[in-house]
Formats: C-alpha cells, sequence, structure tokens
C-alpha cells in the first residue's frame, strides 16, 4: 500500500489481478501513452452526461469511458480534470462501458483518494512503465484500524490549559499520525468532553475566513479548560484528514470551483471525489485505546455520532458547536446545515 500511494504520487502505473494497469492521468510521467479505456468516478461522469443521477448515486464509484479514438494523455487530462472544463467544453463522444471487476476498479479509486490526486486511470495503456502491484486485500488491511497504536506521548502546556497532554498515534505504511491532546487530568469518573477535529491547514493556521474550522478548534480547547477548571477533562482528536479526507490539492481545486459558483459538495462532486470521506473508526479506536468509552461529544455533525456509535462508543450527551458565520463562510455552513445534515442554525 505505502509503495502504490507514493507511487500513484509520483505518476507511476499500478497494476491490479483483475484489471490490469492502471496509470494515474494526473501524475503520470509517461507523457506519450495512449489508451483505449479511462476510469473515473461516477460523479465525474455525470457532470460529461455519462451517466445519469441514479447511476451515480453513490458518487465515488467506478465508471469506464470509451471514446471514438484513443486517449492519449491531453484528451485523458481534460476528461480527469474539472478546471479545464471551461477551456475545453466539448467533449468526446464517450461510451460508459460495464466493468467486470469492480473491486479492483473501487480499490484504484479510493487508492487515488489516499494519495491526494484526481481520481482518473488510462486503464491498460500502452508504454505505461513497470506498474507497483496492489490488491483490495491490501486497501482492507491497510484500513484496519486495529493496527493503529499509541506511538509515544507526552505532557504539553497549552494557551488554553497547561496541564495538558499529547498522544501521538501511528499505523504501519500510513504517513498520517493522529493525536490526541488530553486538556486537564484524565479522570475514570469523569465523562470527556470530546472533540473530533479534521486537519485544515487554511483554517487552522492561516486563518481561512472561508470556513469554520479555526474559530471551532479555538472555541473547543476553551470550553476543554472551562471543563477541566470544574473537575472534568476534554479530549481534541486532531485528525489528519484535511479537506474532509480529498487532501490539500484537491481541497484547493475545490475552492477554486466554489469561485465558479459550485458550493462545497457540488465542487467535490466535480472532482470526482466524495463530499465526506473522513475515516471516524480510526478516532473510535484513539479513544478506546486511550481507555474511553463514553464521551460527550463536541459536535454539529450526526454522521460523527453515528459513527462512533457504530464503534461501540457510547454518546452521552452530544453538544452543540456552533459558531457565528462571516459573509465568506456563510453559504458553506449553509450547505453543511442543508445538505450534509449538520444541526446548525
Amino acid at each position: 500500500m505505502a509503495q502504490a500511494i507514493d507511487g500513484l504520487r509520483h505518476g507511476w502505473p499500478i497494476a491490479l489481478a483483475k484489471a490490469g494497469t492502471l496509470l494515474p492521468i494526473e501524475t503520470t510521467l509517461a507523457r506519450e501513452a495512449t489508451a483505449d479505456r479511462l476510469l473515473i468516478s461516477a460523479a465525474r461522469a455525470a457532470t460529461l452526461k455519462l451517466a445519469n443521477q441514479l447511476e451515480a448515486a453513490v458518487p465515488h464509484s467506478p465508471v469506464m469511458i470509451r471514446g471514438a479514438e484513443p486517449f492519449d494523455l491531453d484528451l485523458a487530462t481534460a476528461v480527469a480534470d474539472p478546471a479545464l472544463d471551461l477551456k475545453h467544453p466539448l467533449k468526446g463522444p464517450f461510451k460508459a462501458e460495464p466493468i467486470a471487476w469492480e473491486s479492483d476498479a473501487a480499490t484504484a479509486l479510493e487508492l487515488a483518494r489516499i494519495a491526494g490526486i484526481l481520481p482518473a486511470f488510462m486503464v491498460a495503456p500502452d508504454a505505461a512503465g513497470e506498474a507497483q502491484s496492489v490488491s483490495p486485500d491490501d486497501l482492507s488491511a491497510w484500513e484496519d484500524p486495529a493496527a493503529l497504536h499509541i506511538a509515544t506521548r507526552a505532557q504539553l502546556p497549552i494557551a488554553a490549559r497547561e496541564d495538558s497532554e499529547i498522544v501521538v498515534f501511528r499505523k504501519p505504511d500510513d504517513m498520517r499520525e493522529h493525536c490526541a491532546l488530553i486538556v486537564g487530568r484524565q479522570s475514570a469518573d469523569a465523562i470527556p468532553l470530546v472533540r473530533l477535529h479534521s486537519e485544515c491547514l487554511t483554517g487552522d493556521i492561516l486563518g481561512s475566513l472561508k470556513c469554520d474550522c479555526g474559530p471551532q478548534l479555538d472555541a473547543a480547547l476553551a470550553r476543554m479548560a472551562a471543563e477541566a477548571e470544574n473537575g472534568g477533562y476534554g479530549v481534541l482528536l486532531y485528525m489528519r484528514q484535511e479537506g474532509r479526507g480529498i487532501g490539500l490539492v484537491n481541497k484547493m481545486r475545490a475552492y477554486r470551483l466554489q469561485d465558479q459558483g459550485f458550493d462545497t459538495v457540488e465542487a467535490n462532486e466535480r472532482l470526482g471525489l466524495p463530499d465526506e470521506s473522513r475515516d471516524f473508526t480510526t478516532a473510535a479506536r484513539m479513544l478506546r485505546l486511550l481507555g474511553i468509552g463514553e464521551v460527550r461529544l463536541l459536535t454539529n455533525n450526526t454522521r460523527k455520532v453515528a459513527a462512533l456509535e457504530e464503534e461501540k462508543i457510547s454518546i452521552a450527551e452530544r453538544v452543540a458547536h456552533a459558531l457565528p458565520a462571516n459573509p465568506f463562510n456563510q453559504r458553506y455552513l449553509d450547505t453543511k446545515r442543508d445538505r450534509a445534515g449538520h444541526l446548525l442554525p
């Protein structure tokens, strides 16, 4: 898995037993490669008028298309990248074809998402180069939260509360290192206030006004410090899954599409990516490794509540966490409420 993910980022092909060789369109170094077929997601196929809404009901499901002529890299890139839709509005004609290796195809799209590249491949291209073999079983093993373990921990005084501790988690073959910040002293007698916070470079570090991530993070730490002041404690799970799991580069691509008028969900769909691909089972595993089985969850996201409950983490209370909007993130918050089911005013 680690070699396959790294290989996709470097533009190398992957090989799956039934699918054969798949070449990542965005990063490939094989500039002269051509192919008769492409593998893209259902959401991207829908934007190209190659799938109806029923067929695209699972946006990240795979679709294989064939062109009237073989795809060279320029045409394949125009199909894969929605940033080129205005420059190349007319594509095709293309035809969607049945996929006899559905599991391999789904694995390839998921590998592209993990690698942070566009989910689009040339199928059985010529001149692709040596491919890295990978299988759906490899992906299943890589995603297994049981492989996660505590790597180290240390005291970390923070501005909100000096008696805090950071715990860092690691999983084999995964370069993302999640962490938990325990604010106050952990106690078996208290149900902690817990916040699942996904990494947001633009909001957490740069102060972006396009989202509410930075203010949510600051407010969560302040509320946890207040819990500690009153004899309780808080736990911030900081998850390394930028852009709801699509990565920083694809998140910036989504921002560009938002500048063209698409909302958050629509932008992800045009990229051929899920609007929500975060891994909340890993968060449950982190809590169990900390010896926590019951929480007061600081969230407006009902998916987080359901995901933790499914993993046998008891939710004693859902604590609302709404903050004021600003002129730049009002539509983003409205989309979270109206299309993602967040419990916002």
